[in-house]
């Protein structure tokens, strides 16, 4: 497992080092050549969320023992992240001094009209930003309330089968004492029985003893 981790480390790497390029590039662009590298950073930036998140996983399965290394590295990836969307919220409204002057040179109306553009495209990238950040966090929540029904539904399934074992002991118990019940019922039978055949063997000894009494006389 720590491999796969190792990998998805290298991918994180060359990606961010891609990203912090570019968004060295944003401030020196205008118009639509901006334009379409702010969208090609946030698909970027998205595929290294979904990367960290792959991360994550992968680290829960590195035995306790070696994950504590893991874990330290996987916070300083987190906060490198939140640096390189600081960095891109920053770059997207940021202009060079050339491009400044370039929208604030003589062509007055076109320069504007090129701002308002942008500016324009730039809100929208933020709303998609906020619904896709939106939907990662939705997507987090639902994974731990995935854990917790899992969590929920181990801890059932240990109570049933404690319930189950108490079930087998009690089964054994009252199996054993029906067995020793059965064996004082037949042995109350046979003394039963017995009292009965020796107080017949002494009823038939006194009648033979009058028989023999009555007759000698």
């Amino acid at each position: 497992m720590s491999s796969d981790f190792e990998t998805y480390e290298q991918d994180f790497g060359t990606l961010t080092a891609e990203i912090t390029n570019k968004i060295g590039r944003i401030p020196k662009l205008a118009g639509e050549e901006k334009t379409q590298l702010v969208i090609n950073v946030d698909k970027q930036l998205e595929e290294v969320r979904e990367l960290l998140e792959q991360m994550d996983l992968e680290l829960r399965e590195i035995p306790v023992q070696s994950r504590g290394m893991y874990t330290n590295r996987m916070k300083s990836y987190k906060q490198e992240m939140e640096k390189l969307e600081k960095d891109f919220k920053r770059s997207r409204i940021a202009y060079s001094d050339e491009v400044r002057n370039e929208l604030l040179g003589a062509e007055g109306s076109s320069s504007e009209s090129q701002r308002a553009h942008l500016l324009d495209n730039t809100e929208r990238l933020e709303r998609s930003s906020r619904r896709l950040e939106a939907g990662y966090q939705i997507a987090v929540e639902t994974e731990q309330v995935g854990q917790e029904i899992l969590a929920n539904l181990h801890s059932d399934r240990e109570k049933i089968q404690r319930s189950r074992d108490r079930l087998r002991e009690t089964d054994a118990n009252l199996g054993k004492s029906s067995r020793i019940l059965t064996g004082m019922l037949r042995r109350i039978i046979q003394n039963r029985i017995l009292v009965f055949i020796l107080g017949a063997i002494i009823l038939l000894t006194i009648i033979l003893a009058i028989y023999f009494n009555i007759r000698g006389q």
